[in-house]
């Protein structure tokens, strides 16, 4: 295990064997919470529109819905571009075609999530049911000195001095699986307006976490002496027997949680009662849900406060950070029970049909998390304008995005019956000079259509 000093820890959590580099090329080939970015507000996504919100489970275009398997990539960050114009040009030099961005305070985000088996069918007229599982592993590294993990990156080899104070440095990896329950109904029926809503009761199991933390950590390097001078604490820990290079779900953790929505839809042209709302396609629809509310506890986590009052010598580094730590730090062991707190987020969404087929949504997906907390995993706030074209067997949709460290995105994808692809980043990475956030999603179903 090698995490603990704030700059280390960016570098293990997420630079580890490559893996930043890696899902930046994997998305750019290939390519809520910040999964499956468009498609969840596909009226024909079934259980993925479900994970956005519960609601959309009721009076749904499908009769029944069955996943049997998806995968989304998310990563947002304000510190590492590439540009793939260049990559392209460079046959390949990964290296050449990055563009780092350090500041005082940069950060990064990372989501994974699988959905695996999942259906949903309709009970009756007026409620639905649904199961869920997921697999998902999140990372936040929040308030990072950019230029002290850059200078660690190069081995404290690039020749500069530099100040660095780290005011609120937090870091939090943590994996889980969840096995999830709506139900759904119509709470309003009206000729012209409908309201429901829904509940996802989950099951948590948590595979484990690691975290770090820094509140007024500061220093200074000094390249000719090639000397560290800190004054300050580290907290870094890990839940009992946790190894992020080795994430097993066999030793689990038990916990539980649940998400919450509500949907609201104006039917203007529903002429009779004994019309189903899905067979009339509504003008509006506005959607509200938060999802992942909830938290898991782990006993007797592994905790170490390291002491940073030192002047210690960077040529003994040989990117070994548990050991460079243990051997230049006084550290303090103690176990603790720690609770990790969900990316508990609010949705909303408004969605309006501008003919038929055509319709035109604006989202926005905000953490109610706090992001300074060293417990706490977030979602990336995000707004996103999406025009779409929507059928049965054929979905074409093309979101835009503003994204709260990576900026303006474009992308696109595709639903063609059972088979969903897109990247919400797609079209901005193929087009700008650097891009510093990337996602990718695939997923396979059967979907039984309404007649």
């Amino acid at each position: 295990m090698q995490w603990p000093l704030p700059c280390f820890c960016i570098k293990l959590f997420v630079m580890r064997h490559n893996l930043f580099y890696l899902v930046f090329i994997f998305t750019s080939l290939y390519g809520y919470s910040q999964s499956y970015i468009g498609h969840t507000v596909d009226n024909y996504a079934g259980v993925h529109g479900v994970i956005y919100n519960p609601a959309n489970i009721v009076e749904s275009n499908l009769r029944a819905d069955i996943n049997l398997i998806s995968g989304s990539v998310f990563i947002d960050n304000d510190y590492i571009g590439i540009g793939f114009n260049e990559l392209f040009n460079s046959d390949g030099d990964l290296d050449a075609s990055l563009e780092r961005f350090p500041s005082s305070a940069n950060n990064f985000d990372i989501n994974i999530d699988v959905l695996g088996p999942s259906f949903m069918f309709n009970l009756n007229k007026k409620s639905s049911i649904g199961l869920s599982t997921r697999v998902r592993v999140m990372t936040n590294l929040n308030e990072i000195d950019g230029t002290l993990f850059e200078t660690i990156e190069d081995g404290f080899d690039d020749n500069s001095d530099f100040n660095f104070n780290q005011q609120n440095f937090t870091g939090t990896a943590h994996a889980w699986a969840e096995i999830g329950l709506t139900y759904g109904r119509i709470l309003l029926g009206k000729q012209n307006h409908l309201l429901t809503g829904a509940v996802t009761l989950k099951y948590l199991q948590g595979a484990g976490s690691a975290f770090t933390s820094a509140r007024n950590l500061e220093g200074t390097y000094v390249d000719a002496t090639e000397t560290l001078t800190t004054d300050g604490e580290l907290v870094y820990g890990t839940s009992n027997d946790f190894d992020n290079d080795n994430i097993e779900f066999s030793d689990l953790t038990g916990g539980f949680g649940f998400d919450i929505g509500f949907v609201y839809e104006w039917h203007p042209n529903r002429e009779s009662e004994d019309i189903r709302y899905f067979q009339d396609p509504y003008k509006l629809k506005i959607g509200i849900s938060v999802t992942d509310i909830g938290s898991l506890k782990y006993d007797e986590a592994d905790v170490t406060l390291y002491d940073m009052t030192a002047t210690v010598n960077t040529a003994t580094f040989e990117d070994d950070v548990q050991e460079f730590l243990d051997n230049n730090y006084n550290a303090t062991a103690q176990n603790q029970n720690v609770t990790m707190q969900l990316p508990t987020a609010l949705h909303l969404l408004v969605d309006y049909r501008v003919a038929k087929k055509w319709l035109i949504s604006a989202q926005a997906d905000l953490s109610m998390v706090a992001v300074n907390e060293q417990f706490n995993n977030t979602i990336s706030n995000m707004v996103t304008l999406m025009p779409r074209f929507e059928s049965k067997w054929l979905s074409v949709f093309a979101p835009l995005s503003l994204r709260q460290y990576g900026g303006f995105t474009a992308g696109a994808g595709l639903r063609f019956g059972p088979l969903s692809v897109g990247s919400g980043s797609i079209l901005s990475k193929l087009l700008s000079d650097s891009t510093q956030s990337a996602d990718v999603f695939f997923g396979l179903k059967i979907p039984l259509y309404r007649k």
